[in-house]
């Protein structure tokens, strides 16, 4: 039997705010919630993945100090170059840009990244081979 990814599992230093921030930024939604207060894990998912791939969120972690050129990252594709934009200047708003918005040769494509909470980065791109806005169907 071949092994499928199924989630990635952060041990974040205080899980409401994280919690918060991927429901209102990701679109993601809690699909399930174990155990209370400090043992509380939550499982999130995009509403119509939540069979396939997981996010899971542990509480009580160090948080993450992202040195510069630490590009570690959780990716989300959007449906456009506009929607990379949008996304960028709520991030600015709301003091979380850690990368402006920047367009790379394919595969990588139009990105921003954004800080989460706990300190670690999402990207939101447009024109990556994967999800929406995907130029081509194949990584090759």
């Amino acid at each position: 039997m071949k092994p499928t990814l199924t989630h990635i599992a952060l041990h974040v230093a205080d899980l409401e705010p994280v919690i918060e921030f991927y429901r209102s930024y990701c679109g993601l939604e809690v699909v399930k919630a174990r155990g209370a207060g400090d043992h509380r894990v939550v499982w999130m998912a995009e509403p119509a993945k939540k069979d396939e791939f997981i996010l899971v969120l542990i509480p009580g972690g160090p948080g993450r100090q992202q040195v510069e050129h630490d590009y570690s990252h959780l990716g989300f594709a959007l449906g456009s170059h506009d929607d990379v934009d949008k996304i960028a200047a709520r991030a600015e708003r709301d003091g979380r840009l850690a990368w402006p918005p920047k367009n790379e040769p394919y595969p990588v494509g139009y990105y921003c990244g954004i800080r989460d909470p706990d300190g670690g980065v999402v990207e939101f791109s447009y024109g990556q081979p994967l999800g929406p806005g995907a130029t081509n169907s194949s990584i090759e």
